[in-house]
């Protein structure tokens, strides 16, 4: 079977199937697992060079509406008719969904069914001891100028919840919120997580941060928990958002949460234990 893919949290989703032989293409931004660095590049996710793609004549191309503009990519392979599979969760439940559809659409379904079935379990155990932890506040920072934000509809709601914490814009029932320094500084957070998307942990300027009117006296940065976290961890739909939720539970609450290790807990067992 020839697969593509054009999303880096879809390339993710394959490596864990254990199908990434079978990968012949991918989009720019795809990086794990590492062996897809040695594959033919399509461009970037929003601007797949679609003949290229076709010159490769995949049996199934897993898509994504992830980011918007997206769309366009959908709208050429209907038109060409390539086969191809369209992903878009924003809960870790419809991630764990997506890992048994795909599973189903590369024949590996019990692969898929283990991991979904492990998947389910990491949930249930963080929501355990996140039960009766005093929960605190958490500002993620997707982009800096403009503001944008998770709000309720995303992922980063639901792991701060089974890391022990508060979204501050879980009030905002959409996925994505553009806001302003004035807004978070109201909300004043205990807590700040950048993950600002596409941009290296090495490349962020914390100094962009402190200048901002008044953030100096936020109680986050007061109490020095201001915390600079790797994209591929929190912003991309995949399984890897297990590592990035292991890791802010330790960093929200060590006394709680085992500490972070590096390692993956859908791939090694008995990370809680």
């Amino acid at each position: 079977m020839r697969i593509i893919s054009i999303c880096p949290s879809n390339t993710e989703l394959i490596g864990y199937l254990g199908l990434t032989e079978k990968l012949v293409a991918v989009d720019d931004y795809s990086d794990w697992p590492s062996e897809v660095n040695q594959l033919p590049r399509l461009g970037p996710d929003l601007h797949i060079d679609m003949d290229r793609l076709q010159s490769f004549e995949p049996d199934l191309v897993l898509a994504s509406l992830s980011v918007p503009g997206m769309e366009r990519n959908i709208e050429e392979l209907q038109k060409r008719n390539i086969p191809h599979l369209v992903l878009n969760p924003n809960t870790l439940d419809e991630i764990a969904d997506d890992l048994l559809l795909v599973g189903q659409y590369t024949k590996c379904e019990l692969r898929a069914q283990q991991l979904f079935k492990r998947f389910k379990q990491i949930i249930l155990d963080y929501k355990t001891l996140a039960k009766d932890v005093k929960k605190t506040t958490v500002y993620w920072e997707w982009w800096p100028k403009p503001v944008f934000t998770p709000g309720k509809q995303n992922w980063l709601t639901e792991i701060s919840q089974l890391a022990g914490g508060v979204n501050i814009f879980e009030s905002e029932n959409i996925a994505s919120v553009q806001t302003n320094w004035d807004d978070v500084y109201k909300r004043n957070p205990e807590h700040i997580c950048l993950v600002w998307v596409g941009v290296q942990t090495n490349k962020v300027n914390l100094d962009v941060v402190y200048k901002r009117p008044k953030w100096m006296t936020l109680q986050a940065i007061e109490k020095k928990n201001i915390y600079i976290l790797e994209e591929p961890f929190f912003c991309r739909p995949s399984p890897r958002l297990l590592i990035g939720l292991k890791k802010v539970a330790a960093i929200l609450h060590p006394n709680r949460f085992p500490p972070f290790d590096g390692t993956d807990p859908l791939l090694h067992k008995n990370t809680l234990e």
